[in-house]
């Protein structure tokens, strides 16, 4: 297995079928991370485990979280797989080679592909937290694949990826997606503290727009920390300057 394998991310997967398929043609092509976010049946599942055809024992990894935050945590770089067009949000599309071609090129890990539930595929939320959209060439008449299926057809493009382009990358390291919905979430606080979010039924697209945004500046570590401190100092001035005019 090559070192910047990505970890595959089940997104409230439903059917321990659907699991262990995925899991069993994840190690057929050499991807040994799975996670399950807030899988329905909880885990372990007996239906997964027969149908993995003994890829649990023979290698491949499980990690169960209760959110898509908390199972994208620590990667730096994240994919999220839909056929469905996602309106004003602005991200790269990527074919399997070319995703397969992007994580390459940030060797060493910290990548994640995310797969939708069996039924209604990813949510708004969690497409917004990607850096990339991955879809395939299917039949736009017919376009649902099977969850296990769609893990195969990225899994079956992976061994077939070129090495990694020599000199990727700058000195600090990219930021992981905790570091980020921190981040997030420090900025919204503070425009929710402002009046920032008005009129209110229009607070959660305003802030999947500003998600989107920030997710496409590829920040790193030492970025996210300067614009916390600029946010924070800006709340603090904002608190000083209130406090001049009561004086």
């Amino acid at each position: 297995m090559r070192e910047s394998a990505p970890s595959i991310v089940l997104v409230e997967p439903q059917l321990g079928e659907n699991i262990g398929a995925a899991a069993r043609v994840m190690l057929n092509f050499g991807l040994t991370d799975l996670r399950l976010a807030g899988p329905r049946d909880g885990w372990p599942n007996p239906a997964a485990e027969a149908m993995s055809a003994g890829a649990f024992e023979a290698g491949l990894h499980v990690t169960v979280f209760d959110t898509v935050e908390a199972a994208i945590a620590d990667l730096s770089y994240v994919l999220a797989t839909t056929a469905r067009p996602r309106g004003a949000m602005e991200k790269p599309v990527h074919g399997p080679a070319e995703a397969v071609a992007a994580i390459e090129a940030r060797g060493g890990g910290g990548c994640g592909v995310l797969f939708g539930a069996e039924k209604s595929g990813l949510s708004n939320e969690a497409v917004t937290l990607a850096d990339a959209i991955l879809t395939y060439p299917v039949d736009p008449a017919f376009s649902s694949l099977n969850l296990a299926q769609a893990v195969a057809v990225f899994a079956q493009a992976w061994p077939e990826a070129a090495p990694p382009p020599e000199g990727f990358g700058g000195v600090d390291a990219p930021a992981s997606r905790e570091d980020l919905v921190g981040m997030f979430e420090h900025f919204e606080d503070e425009l929710e503290r402002a009046g920032f979010f008005f009129p209110p039924e229009k607070t959660p697209l305003m802030k999947q727009n500003l998600r989107n945004a920030f997710i496409r500046g590829q920040w790193t570590t030492q970025e996210v920390r300067t614009f916390r401190g600029a946010v924070k100092a800006l709340a603090l001035g904002r608190g000083k300057a209130r406090v001049g005019r009561e004086d």
